[in-house]
């Protein structure tokens, strides 16, 4: 079995050898379009040996994958959509070609501009015809042999009823395999005798050396005995495992978010793991959550420096606070932030704040109105801990209290959680665990919608907040 590292390796570089070769044969075409007006290269070998075609040469084919990387192309390695790939292929070629030609062919001396654009129509088509063809190849042969069941991977089903059984009986005598390879069931109900099976049967306390010791690729998940809160309570459980998890299609109904859908055997399955958002908004969002909390974090420095002096002066303590949150997957990280209370503020334990809380120093007051606490969060960001916008990180401790009256709230972790939400933006902060579930629609539904353009009108909003002094 090709691994998932080995198998996009692959694809880059068939791209990048595409992209290469169809550079070289547009440069051919290039140079008999600007031949008559060219005093420097009398013939095509030098016109090609050319120092600004040989940087091209190295230049193109690099800027050209980080369009396909851009994309997303790169996510997914395996059972690629031939549509998806079709139009990914397409719209890259397109956005290729522009921006190559606004980089090194609008300087070209060609004064009929039809002719200008028909060059730009070879350089599109040579893109997308080397560069689809060789993907098609790699595609096809990954396809077969996943179908053939020559590429598997491991699976397990988590549960043990008639259901679980019925499926796994349905995976494995299907005529086109999809590559789950179920390897072994979970007793998902504690103290639940286990029916016979005849696949091995383990405990949820072996599950995550399990997944390790057998290269577990996807989880699929049967319906609890105990109902939709036993179901959502056991999604929560099994985020920390970072891996796709399935669940049938009569669970479609606990889902208060979009899901994706994969066809399996010609039944859906559908996948709780991540928000429905497309790879390209995936990899887009993190660049630019770099590029900007970089950008930011050198530009608001002197702030810094100054409000590290007030916090000093104001109380003792450090400056930087900082506490443990649960992010993606409900991995755990630490939140950095401008200490706003004194240091024995939770000396009995963890305590939400309130409008009036006595634990808030003058300078946390401030700085709590103006957001301005936050700012050391985009080293957060810059880690990948959090994105600029996305669901508030919560601690474990107020987790579970969520989770016992929204057991729903274990979708939240589908994402990274941001600076900025739509629940800060429209609920504020929240002072009980009530308050946190009301705000919590608010973070679903923007899961349920997540695009750059939500993220645009989230930030703006919490532009406006910080300077109109709304924050609490």
């Amino acid at each position: 079995m090709i691994s998932e590292s080995r198998q996009r390796l692959l694809y880059i570089a068939s791209d990048f050898i595409s992209a290469n070769l169809a550079w070289m044969v547009f440069n051919i075409v290039r140079f008999y379009f600007i031949a008559a007006n060219q005093v420097d290269y009398n013939t095509l070998i030098n016109f090609l040996l050319s120092e600004h075609l040989i940087l091209g040469q190295v230049f193109f084919p690099l800027l050209m994958i980080g369009i396909y990387y851009l994309s997303g192309y790169y996510n997914k390695v395996f059972l690629k959509s031939r549509l998806q790939e079709i139009a990914s292929s397409f719209s890259t070629s397109f956005i290729g070609t522009l921006v190559i030609y606004f980089i090194a062919l609008i300087n070209d001396d060609i004064p009929d501009r039809l002719r200008s654009y028909e060059l730009m129509l070879i350089l599109f088509c040579c893109l997308f015809l080397f560069v689809y063809f060789c993907r098609f190849l790699i595609t096809q042969v990954a396809t077969h042999n996943i179908h053939r069941r020559v590429w598997k991977f491991n699976t397990l089903i988590i549960g043990t009823s008639q259901a679980a059984v019925k499926l796994e009986e349905k995976l494995r005598t299907s005529k086109k395999s999809m590559g789950f390879n179920i390897i072994g069931y979970v007793e998902s109900c504690e103290g639940h005798e286990s029916r016979k099976l005849n696949l091995p049967i383990y405990s949820m306390d072996e599950l995550p050396q399990l997944c390790i010791d057998q290269d577990i690729k996807n989880l699929i998940i049967i319906p609890h005995r105990n109902g939709m809160k036993a179901t959502m309570a056991l999604i929560n459980q099994l985020f920390p495992l970072d891996l796709p998890m399935y669940i049938s299609p009569d669970l479609y109904h606990l889902i208060t978010a979009k899901a994706r859908v994969s066809n399996v055997v010609g039944e859906p399955l559908i996948d709780v793991s991540r928000a429905d958002m497309s790879e390209s908004t995936i990899n887009i969002k993190r660049v630019c959550d770099i590029i900007i909390s970089a950008i930011t974090l050198v530009l608001i420095s002197p702030i810094f420096l100054i409000l590290a002096i007030l916090i000093k002066r104001d109380s003792k303590g450090p400056v930087i606070y900082k506490q443990k949150r649960i992010g993606l997957h409900k991995i755990p990280f630490y939140i950095y932030k401008f200490r706003s209370m004194r240091v024995d503020a939770e000396v009995n334990g963890p305590t939400l704040s309130s409008l009036d809380d006595p634990r808030i120093t003058k300078i946390g007051k401030i700085m709590r109105k103006y957001r301005l606490d936050e700012l050391p969060q985009f080293w957060n960001v810059l880690k990948g801990d959090m994105s600029l916008v996305g669901p508030r990180p919560e601690r474990e401790f107020y987790i579970k209290q969520i989770i016992t009256k929204a057991p729903y709230y274990s979708l939240i972790h589908q994402v990274r959680p941001g600076i900025t939400s739509w629940g800060m933006v429209k609920f504020g902060y929240a002072s009980t665990v009530d308050e946190m579930i009301s705000r919590l629609k608010y973070d679903l539904l923007y899961i349920e919608n997540v695009s750059f353009a939500v993220d645009l009108k989230i930030l703006f909003y919490t532009v406006h907040t910080v300077f109109t002094g709304k924050g609490i």
